[in-house]
């Protein structure tokens, strides 16, 4: 998501701010890049990562080689959960961002880093938004609760509340954890595609680790260009996408606009605190 009145239509693209992936004009090297960093999650993130995410990969076929073709993994996907994926150029305007999520197509950009940006890309490339955020969508549960963020969004951008739903997208889709029978699992985007964030989220004693509060979530900052001081841990898929769908945010807009922040790293007396962070971590990534 980005202001809207930060970003001006590339040229070339439709109204609805797509382009052409254009699979075609991948060159070796960038498929390569692909291909390393699959191998690299792929390896890692099994015991760490929620099993419908890695039920996802196997349903969309994403470990075949090369960067996948936007075509082909969208008939996949629209067989198993509706969704479809369209190649964007970049970061586009929220109400663009909401009324694709809202009809059940994720924008994904097209272009891939470069073999020196491994480790690190502020700006999302293809890498993450497809192994980040694309298996989760063959989850029917996840699934409904992208649309129905979707369709919030679409709501609240008349309310002036697009910051305060920002930071629920940010703590569940980007850098959610989730309870499970063998403990805590990775789900969030921006975690399972950056391998030395899927280390620090579950392994650091750096970070507190939080269970699921709506409220708390939308009044909480977060830092774009380091790891997370705080994670947000759901119950479930199920539970996520209830208290979505059951909340009138109406109301809790109303409330919460212009009330008190709360900083990335604090604590508060009434949290459900799985683990209180050391807050030792200063490293830049």
């Amino acid at each position: 998501m980005a202001d809207a009145d930060t970003l001006v239509l590339p040229e070339g693209a439709a109204s609805d701010w797509t382009i052409p992936q254009n699979w075609n004009a991948y060159t070796p090297e960038e498929h390569a890049v692909w291909d390393t960093l699959f191998e690299r999650q792929a390896k890692l993130l099994p015991g760490r990562v929620a099993p419908e995410f890695l039920e996802g990969l196997d349903i969309l076929r994403l470990s075949k080689p090369g960067i996948p073709d936007f075509e082909e993994l969208s008939d996949r996907l629209m067989k198993a959960t509706g969704w479809q994926v369209v190649a964007v150029p970049g970061l586009v305007p929220d109400a663009v961002f909401f009324d694709h999520l809202a009809e059940r197509r994720f924008v994904a950009g097209s272009f891939i880093r470069k073999p020196d940006q491994l480790d690190y890309l502020q700006e999302p490339d293809v890498f993450h938004d497809v192994f980040g955020h694309v298996p989760l969508l063959a989850n029917p549960v996840f699934a409904d609760y992208m649309q129905a963020y979707g369709i919030g969004g679409q709501r609240a951008g008349g309310r002036g509340a697009i910051d305060l739903l920002a930071r629920l997208y940010w703590y569940t889709v980007e850098f959610g954890l989730i309870q499970s029978a063998e403990g805590l699992r990775l789900y969030g985007a921006g975690i399972v595609s950056s391998r030395s964030e899927s280390i620090f989220a579950l392994d650091d004693p750096s970070p507190n680790r939080i269970r699921f509060d709506l409220k708390r979530i939308m009044r909480t900052q977060y830092k774009i260009d380091d790891f997370q001081q705080t994670y947000f841990v759901i119950d479930s898929f199920d539970d996520l996408l209830d208290r979505t769908l059951n909340t009138d945010f109406a109301p809790l807009y109303d409330e919460l606009i212009g009330a008190e922040e709360i900083a990335p790293d604090a604590v508060l007396p009434d949290d459900r605190v799985i683990h209180r962070g050391t807050q030792a971590y200063s490293r830049s990534r």
